[in-house]
């Protein structure tokens, strides 16, 4: 991810922080690579805005009509949109959070904030899923009739407003992850409320009570399926896995081909942020270290080849003498 933000430095010291906060020692030296920051746009502040405001006026709406002509799937879809509306929030939140710079505590400055919303995203939503279900399986033991029309006229309301709302978020979906999680949210919402369409118009056909409760089944499914992912990738960045995008042994074969390297090891990759990545490792090269400017060039490809922002690279000179070159070792 190229943002026009970012900045390049390369340090020598002759201590090195061995990795993570908290970790440190004496070493021969390292080299900081780009400290690229990839962040949302400022007029994403907008966006946020304007999506919170008009999903809470369509929950509200979407609520009190679901309830007025016994619709499961609106109340169903309701609720679903009122988790989205507080996904946005903390969306929001954490968007703002994670351009806070570093402080002497939060060396990192605020930036997996946005990593713990895609988390807490993650857990309403499957909370929501729990309701749905539970208030299909009542309806189905006690149908109840449904005003189809009703139904199709404010879901048909719905898919304008959850379309209308992926598009503020069309043009970042791809350099951030919390802004992708939004966009994805409101357009599987605007999906869920063409389903809903379809389920008024069935009503209104058939007469067969049966069809809401099933299609509130059916949107309790979308909702997990999306959830799923949101959750595991949420988790996994929150135990500092490598992110999907990257490959660790790649990382590895690259650094290990670097002109001197006879060796790689205490390589850890991991998000910083829903858009940074970072890497520590540790170099040993008998020859002595080469210089800024090569330890630049390795910054600037690993930016460019494998999207990380933020590496860390330690030269030591001679093998088997660092504590963290086993491979149990971190």
């Amino acid at each position: 991810m190229t943002d026009p933000h970012s900045h390049d430095h390369a340090h020598d010291h002759a201590s090195h922080d061995g990795g993570r906060e908290g970790r440190s020692g004496s070493h021969p030296g390292h080299a900081h690579g780009p400290g690229g920051h990839t962040h949302a746009p400022a007029s994403f502040g907008r966006a946020f805005a304007l999506g919170i405001g008009l999903n809470t006026a369509f929950v509200a709406v979407e609520a009190f009509y679901g309830y007025a002509s016994g619709s499961l799937a609106l109340v169903a879809d309701a609720a679903h949109n009122l988790f989205d509306v507080a996904g946005l929030i903390v969306a929001w939140i954490a968007s703002v959070l994670s351009q806070r710079p570093p402080s002497a505590r939060f060396s990192y400055g605020l930036r997996a904030s946005s990593i713990l919303a895609a988390l807490f995203n993650a857990l309403f939503l499957l909370f929501a899923v729990g309701f749905i279900v539970w208030e299909a399986v009542e309806r189905f033991a006690e149908p109840r009739p449904v005003a189809g029309l009703t139904v199709t006229i404010v879901a048909a309301i719905g898919v304008a407003v959850n379309g209308g709302t992926a598009l503020l978020f069309l043009s970042g979906r791809k350099g951030d992850i919390n802004i992708k999680g939004a966009y994805l949210h409101m357009v599987a919402d605007a999906a869920v409320s063409a389903a809903v369409i379809v389920a008024g118009l069935a009503v209104l056909a058939t007469g067969w009570e049966w069809i809401d409760p099933t299609v509130s089944l059916g949107v309790a499914v979308v909702i997990l399926i999306g959830t799923w992912g949101l959750l595991r990738d949420s988790v996994a960045m929150s135990l500092d896995a490598a992110p999907p995008n990257v490959d660790p042994e790649q990382v590895r074969v690259f650094l290990a081909a670097r002109p001197g390297v006879v060796e790689v090891h205490d390589l850890h990759i991991w998000a910083m942020s829903t858009t940074e990545t970072a890497l520590t490792a540790h170099l040993v090269m008998p020859g002595g270290h080469p210089g800024d400017a090569p330890m630049r060039a390795i910054a600037a490809e690993l930016r460019e080849r494998f999207q990380i922002a933020h590496p860390t690279i330690q030269i030591e000179l001679e093998q088997g003498r660092c504590a963290f070159a086993p491979e149990h070792a971190v």
